[in-house]
């Protein structure tokens, strides 16, 4: 098969790998960054046995690879509980890897919030008490463009990060790009020991973050004003 008759197969197969990996993407941030929340204000609630258990699981997440953590989330059920809690297939791969994206990463985002939150001065709430102004509305009015603006660069690279990190998932066999392109290496659709789609998957991860790279940088733009 010559090369003008690879290029649309390889194609087809790294755009098919691409979508699976935009969407395990998606995914995690939808589910990740309130999860990240909700486990932020709970580390910082007056409750110490919460605090606890919030501190010791953020830490065990980001202190052991997001690798094992899918190994374990993928294969614990059926191995120990003989429960194949997933399912099988495609669709059962790309859900244990969805859950142990926004876990993982929702520990990440945990500590960033918490940080964000955590700089803006007292004395604002203080005086926004002051003036009347009820718990949620300084939130929303006086800290929350400030604490956005605070945690936009830390959240901006874990972002940019996960988007390379997706390529994990084809431990467990989940077929996104990277595994779409080192198919051709073993033989894949008539194609065998061809290393070049592997080149063209790095262009797609070098176009999603240049993306993301300038949206963020215009959103942290139109912020520079909280200085």
């Amino acid at each position: 098969m010559s090369f003008a008759e690879q290029l649309p197969i390889v194609f087809s197969s790294l755009n098919t790998g691409f979508l699976q990996t935009l969407r395990l993407f998606l995914i995690t941030l939808l589910g990740a960054i309130p999860l990240g929340m909700l486990l932020a204000v709970a580390e910082m609630s007056r409750l110490k046995p919460l605090r606890a258990l919030i501190k010791t699981v953020v830490w065990a997440v980001r202190g052991s690879p997001l690798m094992i953590q899918l190994l374990i989330i993928f294969y614990f059920p059926g191995l120990v509980f003989k429960n194949p809690l997933w399912g099988s297939g495609e669709a059962g791969r790309f859900t244990a890897a969805a859950v142990a994206f926004v876990i993982n990463y929702a520990c990440y985002f945990c500590e960033i919030f918490r940080g964000g939150i955590q700089s803006v001065p007292v004395g604002q709430e203080e005086a926004g008490l002051v003036l009347g102004m009820k718990p949620a509305q300084i939130f929303f009015r006086v800290k929350l463009l400030q604490v956005i603006k605070a945690i936009l660069p830390p959240i901006s690279n874990e972002i940019i990060t996960l988007i390379k990190d997706t390529s994990l998932a084809r431990i467990i066999a989940l077929q996104e790009i990277i595994w779409a392109g080192q198919s051709f290496m073993k033989g894949s659709q008539g194609i065998s020991g061809a290393i070049w789609p592997l080149f063209f998957t790095g262009f797609y991860y070098l176009v999603f973050t240049g993306i993301l790279t300038i949206c963020f940088a215009k959103l942290e733009k139109k912020l520079s004003y909280f200085r």
